[in-house]
């Protein structure tokens, strides 16, 4: 899988990031986070791990909770800070070593990570870590389409999107340049029944997946055993 610097990839994108990330996926990536979202039960104290800048957070704040927000970005904190005001408790840190006690939160969301970090396992482990007994996690990624769709979005990511990111720039250069890689090499190496020994290995329930947009992307989520 093609190796990246998270932090330094996407320092740059944090004021673009929301409005052009929508449009690169055709309007589907606010979907798939609201989608996401709608996985975790209202209320309660709940943590956005690579919050960015700030969608997941706001679409929690929405439902009641209490939240928490963590990236290990400062440029991304800092458009979220700006979203969020004082509503949402901002911290910067790893998602491989959360500053939180055992059993910290009620739930937990988490996107886009697991392509980044060198021991995917061993980081949803660290996620379950500060989640109750009885609490949600909830995980988007990038997935791959099947059938008739793969063709299709092969030619955007080898074409389109490096198009896209020359034309933007500002950052988007390198992320369309490296995406489509990162996303393929991701599956081919962590397929489904991996991923999901992951979180029963991390001590997850109940999980369930749903594919979303023809399976660009996918939602897995699951309960915290006692």
């Amino acid at each position: 899988m093609p190796t990246v610097d998270a932090k330094e990839l996407f320092a740059p994108l944090g004021p673009t990031y929301d409005r052009v990330g929508a449009a690169l996926s055709f309007g589907q990536d606010p979907r798939w986070r609201r989608f996401l979202v709608s996985r975790i039960p209202p209320g309660g104290r709940a943590l956005d791990v690579a919050t960015g800048t700030g969608l997941v957070a706001a679409e929690l704040l929405a439902r009641g909770h209490d939240v928490t927000g963590v990236d290990q970005s400062t440029e991304m904190l800092t458009v979220a800070k700006r979203r969020l005001g004082r509503r949402v408790a901002l911290v910067e840190a790893s998602a491989d070593d959360l500053p939180f006690e055992d059993a910290s939160f009620d739930h937990l969301t988490v996107t886009y990570l697991l392509r980044y970090v060198p021991e995917p396992g061993a980081t949803v482990t660290e996620l379950a870590r500060v989640v109750r007994p009885g609490g949600v996690l909830a995980s988007l990624e990038f997935g791959v389409p099947d059938g008739l769709a793969r063709p299709l979005w092969e030619i955007y990511v080898r074409a389109g999107l490096p198009i896209a990111g020359r034309v933007l720039r500002h950052g988007w250069r390198e992320v369309g340049d490296f995406l489509g890689g990162s996303i393929r090499s991701f599956w081919a190496e962590n397929p489904l029944e991996r991923q999901l020994a992951w979180w029963r290995n991390a001590g997850v329930d109940e999980v369930q997946i749903r594919r979303l947009s023809l399976g660009g992307g996918v939602v897995i989520w699951g309960r915290r055993a006692g």
